[in-house]
């Protein structure tokens, strides 16, 4: 009996994608310390709430991609491929997840915070889900998805929209997407190719297309430096951090550029990349709540 519940449990928060998405009420709360320089009941709720509405939209999209995850090996064991999860049940927890999360920003947060929590849910649902099915360059556009969040614990703590310093904030998340989908591309790739997804790996060599995320990881790491020339932070140790944090993230991606590559340097690198922004992200907050 509890090793079936805990069957459920996990496929549940499987359809939830809760490893994306708990990092997506994280960078929620990033906005919100950033702008207030304080930690308060208000920012857990909005946390929670983007938390439910991204876990719903993640849902949705197991939903939309079924039959299409049932062909890769990445993903045939996730909840409804695997038939441990009918696509009728995970539908209904789908829109309920999305809609207590939009009822959470709507009658707790603000209206910015609604509008922006359904944008991101329309966009990754209706625009970025069905655009990757055509179009090789649709994570381009689709890295939006990741800016929102923050902003929105931007906007929650009352900030607005269109504050530099959220712009900025949003440009940093907004442009790590790319690399790290690019970097899963190159190590998953004949999966997708599998599953029918236009990919980059049609069009460009291994080498080529490590070359493009390899400049992507540079513009990652020159982009955080727009933060503290916003003035989210004007200390010179958050500067020489941000440089140093750079650096490394630039060094150790340099392997990806070998002739000869593996796709465990792909993993390294994609480790990498997200252990960075982690760091960023963190040190950031620690910087705004107490330097």
């Amino acid at each position: 009996m509890k090793k079936n519940i805990n069957k459920y449990l996990n496929a549940f928060l499987d359809l939830a994608k809760i490893r994306i998405t708990f990092f997506v009420s994280v960078s929620t709360s990033i906005g919100y310390i950033l702008y207030s320089g304080s930690v308060s009941l208000k920012m857990v709720v909005a946390a929670i709430g983007v938390l439910l509405l991204a876990s719903g939209s993640s849902a949705i999209n197991h939903y939309q991609e079924r039959n299409y995850d049932a062909l890769m090996e990445r993903t045939k064991s996730r909840p409804i491929p695997a038939g441990i999860i009918s696509p009728k049940v995970a539908l209904v927890y789908a829109v309920t997840l999305s809609l207590i999360g939009i009822s959470i920003l709507g009658f707790l947060i603000n209206a910015a915070a609604l509008v922006l929590g359904i944008i991101a849910l329309i966009w990754y649902n209706l625009f970025y889900t069905p655009l990757k099915r055509k179009y090789v360059m649709a994570v381009v556009p689709g890295s939006v998805i990741g800016a929102i969040p923050p902003v929105i614990g931007w906007v929650a703590a009352g900030g607005n929209l269109f504050d530099s310093q959220a712009l900025a904030l949003a440009l940093f998340f907004f442009i790590w997407q790319i690399p790290h989908f690019w970097l899963l591309l190159m190590i998953y790739g004949n999966d997708y190719e599998r599953a029918g997804y236009p990919t980059l790996t049609r069009i460009f060599s291994d080498n080529q297309l490590s070359r493009i995320t390899f400049i992507w990881i540079i513009a990652l790491a020159t982009s955080v430096l727009l933060i503290p020339l916003f003035s989210i932070s004007s200390s010179l140790i958050t500067v020489f951090v941000l440089i140093s944090l750079g650096l490394w993230l630039t060094l150790n991606s340099k392997n990806i550029l070998n002739e000869y590559i593996n796709k465990i340097q792909y993993r390294k690198a994609f480790i990498n990349v997200n252990f960075y922004v982690l760091i960023v992200v963190v040190f950031l907050s620690i910087d705004r709540l107490f330097l």
